[in-house]
C-alpha cells in the first residue's frame, strides 16, 4: 500500500480510495476504524488520524486491504463479530450476525423470565443462543443446525465466552422426524433466523455477502419462501410448552404470509414487529 507517510490519515485516504467500488465512503471509512481497533489496539476515540504509526502496523494495514478489496467481509479477515456484547469467532462457514438479529434477541430478552428452557433453530454462529444464555444464566439453552462446521464454530464461541448452559445438537429442520431431539422436549421460547432471502433478490445485495457469506444459510426459492417458517412452525406446534413464545426473524416481504402460516399451525396470538429500520421483521407468537 503505497501511502505519502505513515499517518493514520494517509491510510484512511488509501482505505477510502482502495474500497470506493466495492463501498461508499462511509462504508469504507467505517471498515478502516474496524481494522485500525485491531490493528492498533485501541479504541475509535483514541484513534487519532495525525498519528504516525509503526512499518509493521503498516504491513497489517495493507495485508487487510488486500482482502478487503476481493469484497471479503472485514470481520472474515479478522474472524470475529460483536454481538449484543460478545465477541464471536466467524468464518465463511456462517453468516455475520447483524444488528437486526441482536434487535431479536432484545424483544425475546423482554419475554424471558428465570430458569426458562429455550430452543434456537439455525442457530449458525450460535449468536442468538450464546446471546440469550448470556443474558440469562438460570435458563437453559438448546441450538441447532443442520452444518457441522457451523456447530463446531459455535461451540468454540461458547467456550471461548464461558458460556456453560448452552447446548448444540446437529438437526435438520426440514425433515418431518426430528429425531436427535427428546421427544419429551418441551420449550418456553423457541427462537429462530432461518434462511429467508429469495433467489431473485440477490440482485439487491451486496456483493461482499453473495462472495463470501454461505449461500445456505441465506438463500430459499422462489417457490417456496417460506419453506423453512413452515417446518418451525410445525415443530413449535408440537414443542412449546403451554403459554410459551415463538420468536423469528423473516423477510420482510411476508409479514402477512408468515403470519397466516401460523394461525394455520394453531397459533392465534400472532404479531409481525418492525425494526429499527421501519421494516416488518420479525414474528411473535404467544401459544
Amino acid at each position: 500500500m503505497i501511502v505519502s507517510t505513515n499517518s493514520i490519515q494517509a491510510i484512511l485516504t488509501a482505505y477510502k480510495q482502495k474500497l470506493s467500488k466495492i463501498y461508499s465512503i462511509e462504508e469504507a471509512t467505517s471498515i478502516f476504524y474496524w481494522c485500525a481497533e485491531e490493528i492498533l489496539r485501541r479504541r475509535r476515540h483514541d484513534i487519532l488520524i495525525r498519528d504516525l504509526i509503526s512499518e509493521s502496523e503498516l504491513l497489517k494495514f495493507f495485508a487487510a486491504l488486500k482482502r478487503l478489496k476481493t469484497g471479503e467481509p472485514v470481520q472474515y479477515v479478522f474472524g470475529k463479530a460483536y454481538f449484543d456484547g460478545l465477541t464471536l469467532s466467524v468464518s465463511p462457514a456462517v453468516l455475520i450476525p447483524r444488528p437486526e438479529t441482536e434487535e431479536l434477541v432484545q424483544i425475546v430478552a423482554n419475554a424471558v423470565t428465570p430458569a426458562m428452557r429455550i430452543l434456537d433453530l439455525c442457530t449458525g454462529s450460535g449468536a442468538i443462543a450464546l446471546a440469550l444464555a448470556h443474558r440469562f444464566p438460570p435458563s437453559t439453552v438448546t441450538a441447532t443446525d443442520i452444518s457441522v462446521k457451523a456447530l463446531e464454530i459455535a461451540t468454540k464461541n461458547a467456550q471461548e465466552n464461558n458460556i456453560t448452559n448452552v447446548t448444540f445438537r446437529r438437526e435438520d429442520i426440514l425433515k418431518p422426524v426430528h429425531a436427535t431431539l427428546f421427544e419429551e422436549d418441551k420449550y418456553d421460547i423457541i427462537v429462530s433466523n432461518p434462511p429467508y432471502v429469495l433467489e431473485s433478490e440477490k440482485s439487491l445485495m451486496h456483493r461482499n455477502v453473495l462472495e463470501n457469506e454461505p449461500s445456505a444459510a441465506l438463500f430459499v426459492p422462489d417457490s417456496d419462501p417460506l419453506k423453512f417458517y413452515r417446518a418451525i412452525a410445525e415443530y413449535a406446534a408440537k414443542y412449546l410448552s403451554a403459554k410459551g413464545q415463538l420468536f423469528l426473524e423473516i423477510n420482510e416481504n411476508f409479514g402477512t404470509q408468515t403470519a397466516e402460516l401460523l394461525r394455520k399451525n394453531g397459533f392465534e396470538n400472532v404479531e409481525i414487529l418492525k425494526d429499527f429500520k421501519d421494516k416488518f421483521r420479525f414474528a411473535k407468537v404467544v401459544n
